[in-house]
């Protein structure tokens, strides 16, 4: 079985990372807890990444919690179909949960080769219900359960989505290390930013903001410090990914 990186799973309000209680097959608490939950509803194999981005597609690089066997996790990193999988393509299209009767972790243009999911069918991963779901910092996860099974009944299907959320939430903060800035911005250098994206000029920022110009490059090149950036298009850049303006 797959043991997951100790640097997934954190414990503490901290977030420090620290060895976290594992059973026999290696999974900490909280992949105990989606094993179980894959059970209980005949779907024995589950998948937690986070959902995959443009400048981070892969598989590996994204993938947090899974009781799939070590060799099949392996393969399927190696493969690089992650990111253009039907799975993907599925999610993308819609916000509900998704069921597929055949293998969907094969590339688009694999689907319909048999042989693409072979590996996953060998091991009984044969049909998948999956979803995506945020948790309140807007981190943005994938989930899927696999096994054998026919489709769930739309009840079914909602409370296994109920009842990851509950986990999710229950456990935030213990997948990955929230995206943000290292260190917390003022309101004045949001508000410089703010009015930077708005395609102001420094002079310009002073005089909305009744403060020196020399006040504003001030707060400018302490948020670019804050955001690791080089120039204010790459600050106001990250500020919008971390959701701060």
């Amino acid at each position: 079985m797959f043991r997951v990186n100790e640097a997934v799973c954190r414990d503490g309000e901290d977030g420090a990372v620290k060895t976290a209680p594992a059973d026999e097959s290696g999974l900490c608490a909280l992949g105990q807890e989606f094993a179980a939950l894959g059970r209980k509803n005949d779907l024995p194999f589950f998948l937690v990444t986070s959902f995959p981005k443009a400048d981070k597609p892969g598989f590996a690089a994204n993938l947090m919690l899974t009781n799939w066997p070590a060799d099949l996790v392996a393969s399927y990193g190696a493969s690089d179909t992650f990111a253009s999988s039907v799975l993907l393509s599925r999610l993308k299209a819609t916000i509900i949960p998704v069921f597929s009767a055949d293998c969907p972790f094969p590339a688009v243009q694999d689907a319909s080769n048999g042989a693409a999911g072979a590996s996953f069918r060998a091991y009984g991963l044969n049909s998948t219900l999956a979803f995506s779901l945020h948790d309140r910092a807007l981190a943005h996860y994938l989930i899927a359960f696999s096994g054998q099974r026919q489709a769930p009944e739309r009840a079914e299907m909602a409370s296994i989505h109920y009842d990851c959320i509950e986990l999710i939430d229950t456990c935030f903060g213990r997948l990955v290390p929230q995206d943000g800035p290292r260190e917390k911005l003022s309101a004045r250098e949001l508000e410089c930013l703010r009015w930077s994206a708005a395609g102001k000029s420094s002079d310009e920022i002073a005089i909305i903001l009744n403060i020196s110009s020399h006040t504003v490059v001030s707060y400018l090149k302490s948020a670019m410090r804050k955001l690791d950036s080089v120039n204010r298009m790459q600050a106001v850049a990250r500020a919008c990914r971390f959701r701060l303006l």
